[in-house]
């Protein structure tokens, strides 16, 4: 039994305004009146329309979906970020279409976004060629790098000072009286890797300290659990602070340090991350981070990819927002801690919580 496809001219008609008034009524951000709105959605569900997204697409050449690629979730971080850049640009009428990938395969991937008609590009977690940069901008296709920088002009980008934040962090170790400092690193060739890295030793080297070792963990946490036991092997000495790329491989390491190696947290070694994810605060952990300012970052993310939409005329930008310190209870700290821009969400992060058993 056939049924008469109902459209946007039967509800204008019922509804007594124009075509082109149903149209801006089902376009977040469309200039209309409210009452006009109301009416237009009220006629709409007497007849039961629904408004065809595939034939707007074909007349506004505009789908209103963003292709989000991931290589994984394992850093909290990200399960976080996905989530409010998510809402975000649903709240201004954008669709997220996710897309996963393994991180050497993300050319491959995003040739196949392509096929959908995508808007735009956010990726999280994830690399970009330089010619495959080159290639969507030819095509007109705005890339946005969240969490992640690019040596390409025309590749946006938004992050925190990971560099900064990486000095930061070396800084308040040293200040506490640290002498042994290890660093177990994330994605060799990722720029949070290398950013972080190059800020902690910039840090230690204006003291006048050297890194005392480094293993990889590759933003893993089983790899960050292995960098650790190999950290504490052999006759000694052995770090008495390790800073972890992020907080995922740094909760890694606290369990190691306590579960495996039998050690204090913070007596015997101190440990901080970086993004300052939720678990970061839970009582078995207590972690001192980096925390990054993620509301800030999806605002400029999606402040970002609207104003490509609307088709502004500008350069690609690059923003590295300001990155503050989380003092919690995972590491020792100085006790004139004026130098630092910090948050703290313990009244007193310098009170000792051992846990070598927990």
């Amino acid at each position: 039994m056939s049924r008469v496809r109902v459209t946007a001219w039967d509800v204008a008609r019922l509804a007594q305004v124009s075509q082109s008034a149903v149209s801006r009524a089902f376009t977040p951000g469309a200039s209309i009146a409210t009452t006009t709105r109301e009416r237009i959605h009220a006629a709409a569900r007497t007849l039961g329309y629904r408004p065809n997204a595939i034939a707007r697409a074909l007349i506004t050449r505009r789908s209103n979906i963003i292709g989000m690629v991931v290589s994984y979730l394992d850093n909290l971080f990200y399960a976080a970020v996905l989530e409010r850049l998510s809402q975000a640009l649903e709240a201004r009428g954008l669709h997220v279409l996710l897309f996963m990938t393994a991180d050497d395969d993300t050319d491959t991937v995003l040739r196949e976004i392509q096929r959908f008609n995508v808007d735009a590009i956010v990726m999280l977690s994830a690399t970009l060629s330089s010619s495959l940069a080159r290639e969507l901008a030819e095509g007109r296709v705005p890339v946005l790098l969240f969490n992640r920088g690019h040596d390409d002009a025309d590749v946006n980008a938004v992050g925190s000072d990971n560099r900064a934040g990486g000095d930061l962090l070396g800084r308040l170790l040293l200040a506490a009286g640290h002498q042994r400092i290890a660093y177990v690193a994330g994605i060799a060739d990722s720029t949070t890797n290398r950013d972080r890295e190059a800020g902690f030793k910039q840090a230690l080297a204006a003291q006048g300290a050297t890194l005392f070792a480094r293993a990889d963990g590759g933003y893993n946490h089983a790899l960050a659990a292995d960098a650790t036991r190999s950290l504490f092997s052999g006759p000694g000495p052995y770090p008495d602070a390790i800073f972890a790329a992020n907080d995922a491989m740094a909760l890694a390491v606290i369990d190691t340090l306590r579960h495996d190696l039998g050690l204090r947290v913070p007596t015997d070694v101190s440990v901080v991350g970086y993004d300052d994810v939720r678990q970061a605060a839970w009582p078995a952990y207590q972690l001192t981070t980096v925390r990054q300012p993620i509301d800030d970052m999806v605002t400029a993310a999606v402040e970002i990819i609207a104003a490509h939409l609307v088709g502004d005329a500008e350069p690609a930008r690059k923003l590295a927002l300001p990155a503050v310190l989380a003092l919690r209870r995972s590491a020792r700290l100085p006790a004139d801690l004026s130098p630092f821009t910090t948050v703290t969400d313990h009244p007193d992060p310098n009170r000792s919580q051992d846990h070598a058993g927990l």
